[in-house]
Formats: C-alpha cells, sequence, structure tokens
C-alpha cells in the first residue's frame, strides 16, 4: 500500500475535479482500487504503486487540455481515461481552412476563435510588445471581439487578474436619464456588445461567477475616474465618443503591469456636434510614442453579413 499527495497548481482543481468534486467521482469509478480524498488543491491517494502512477498520468492529461482548451467536458474526460485520441477540437485546429497561430483561445463547445483577417492579425502581433493599442475601423471588422479574446486568453493564461471593459455611455443622442429601471439597468445595453463576446468564450456560469467577483467588471469609462488600474486588460470601446478630457482620464489610469486595449470608429461619432473627439486628438498625439500601437481596421476586415461591406463603401463615397 502506497499512499501519495498529488497537488494541482497549474489550474484551478474544480476546472478538473468538478463542481462539487462532480468530475472527480467519474474518475474514481476508472481507478476503482484507489482510495481518492480531495482537500482543496491537494488529492491524497492511497492504492497500488502503479494505479497511483496511472491516476497521476491521467490527471496530468487532463489538466494539459484545460490549458489548452480550456475546457473539460464528461464526454473529454471519458476519452482520456479510456485512451481514445481526442479529435473533436484538434481535428478543427489541424483543418485546412484554420492556421494555428491565428488561434486566440478555444471558447464554449470548443468554438475555435481566432484572428480572421490580416488587421485582426496585426492587432494580436502590435499587442505583444506594446502595452497600449488603438484598434481603429468601421463597423463589423472584428475591434471589440478580438480585443475581449485577447482579454480573456490572458486572464485564463493568469497573465492578469482581472478584466476590466468600458465604454462611453452615449449613443445617437439618447440620454440615460430617460431610460427605466436602475442604474445597471439603464447601463447594460450600452454595454451589450462586450456581454455578447465574453458569451462566446467563457461558460454562463464562470461567467457569472467572474463577474460577481469583480474578477470581469464591466462599467462605463465615468466609474474609473480616481482608480490605478493594474493587473489587467483594460478595454475602451466606442472610443470615439470619449471626449478629449475623457480619454486622457481613462488611459493615465493605467498600472504597471496593465495593457489598455482602445477601439473606435471615428465614422460613427455620437458627440454633440460641438464636441469633438477625443479619439481624433489621440491618433494625432500619441502615435510616436514608445509602446502605443495603432491597429487601422478596414471594411476589408468585415467579417459581417457581406452587404456589411458595400454599405461602408457606399457611406465613404
Amino acid at each position: 500500500m502506497v499512499n501519495k499527495e498529488i497537488i494541482i497548481d497549474t489550474v484551478e482543481p474544480a476546472d478538473i475535479l468538478g463542481v462539487n468534486n462532480k468530475n472527480l467521482k467519474i474518475i474514481q469509478q476508472h481507478f476503482p482500487k484507489l482510495k481518492i480524498i480531495s482537500r482543496g488543491n491537494n488529492l491524497f491517494v492511497s492504492g497500488n504503486l502503479r494505479d497511483i502512477e496511472g491516476f497521476e498520468q491521467k490527471l496530468d492529461e487532463m489538466g494539459n487540455h484545460y490549458k489548452k482548451y480550456h475546457q473539460l467536458t464528461l464526454s473529454q474526460i471519458e476519452n482520456i481515461l479510456n485512451k481514445k485520441t481526442e479529435t473533436s477540437v484538434d481535428e478543427i485546429i489541424h483543418a485546412p481552412s484554420v492556421n494555428e497561430n491565428d488561434v486566440i483561445l478555444f471558447g464554449n463547445h470548443g468554438k475555435v476563435i481566432k484572428a480572421k483577417t490580416p488587421n485582426q492579425r496585426k492587432m494580436v502581433e502590435l499587442l505583444k510588445n506594446n502595452d497600449i493599442l488603438f484598434a481603429i475601423g468601421p463597423a463589423g471588422t472584428g475591434k471589440t471581439y478580438t480585443a475581449v479574446a485577447l482579454a480573456v486568453r490572458a486572464l485564463k493564461n493568469k497573465e492578469i487578474k482581472r478584466i476590466i471593459l468600458a465604454r462611453p455611455a452615449v449613443e445617437a443622442g439618447e440620454n440615460l436619464g430617460f431610460l427605466p429601471g436602475d442604474l445597471k439597468e439603464k447601463i447594460d445595453p450600452y454595454l451589450r456588445p462586450l456581454y455578447d463576446a465574453l458569451d462566446d468564450m467563457i461558460p454562463p456560469e464562470k461567467l457569472k461567477q467572474h463577474i460577481e467577483e469583480r474578477i470581469i467588471e464591466i462599467a462605463p469609462m465615468a466609474f474609473m475616474r480616481g482608480r490605478t488600474l493594474d493587473n489587467a486588460y483594460v478595454i475602451l470601446d466606442e472610443a470615439q465618443n470619449a471626449t478629449d478630457l475623457q480619454l486622457k482620464m481613462f488611459l493615465t489610469r493605467m498600472g504597471p503591469n496593465a495593457k489598455f486595449i482602445i477601439t473606435g470608429d471615428l465614422t460613427q461619432i455620437d458627440l454633440p456636434k460641438a464636441q469633438p473627439s477625443g479619439l481624433l486628438k489621440a491618433v494625432k498625439i500619441l502615435d510616436k510614442i514608445d509602446g502605443i500601437e495603432f491597429a487601422y481596421l478596414t471594411f476589408e476586415d468585415v467579417v459581417r453579413h457581406k452587404l456589411v461591406k458595400d454599405i461602408i463603401k457606399a457611406y465613404d463615397k
């Protein structure tokens, strides 16, 4: 009889063992001769040395699978335990239509989330060596979606501790005060595109937990005043609707270990006519600073319906 303590420290124990050890009960069935006790990050295993080594190997495979794909379903656990080859996601990533280098992360149900166009790929590359990135382009070019994917990947890889998503609460002449509901209910419609992106990338229960624990924070940019944002990916969406002072305030919130992504569409400014966009000024005065880069997307990067490209071209004319 051998006793061994196994420490799970490369991923969260619940990501492998499941909520309330639901997955561990399935794993236990494949190792009936072992006694397995779970306490926090530690597993205490008793039994034959060969069985313990086999159990530890399967545990490592599950951990590696989760780190690569950010998910571990019961069917995937069964496949690993039965030594079957994981083909569902691997076939997708190695298909001719998908370049593995373009994959940002795997979302819900193994959805491949990748940079689809040259300028989206440029966003990914520029952010590797720069801490502030401006992504500027028309609607439908994937600016926000790509930015959120990069932030979620960094969170899942434990490169940062939180994600902060912000938007100016300015939309086409509407006024928050005239909308029904409390402050959250007034604000949520403005932030819906950010929620939509997150819904693709993080399981619903996990997303709800992250928001409740403020690991993911979604708020109007006015809520940023006076704060220092550190150990975070911070995304300002629809930055064309921020004034000069607001954008300066936002950029100067940056802490030592943070990355900022600012997205905007200079053709859709909803500020009052007498109020110039802060994004326009930022483009002019920040483009020579080391550590700040600009990615410009065009109608060629549109990933929505094919008619969107034609609509953008028609309006540009």
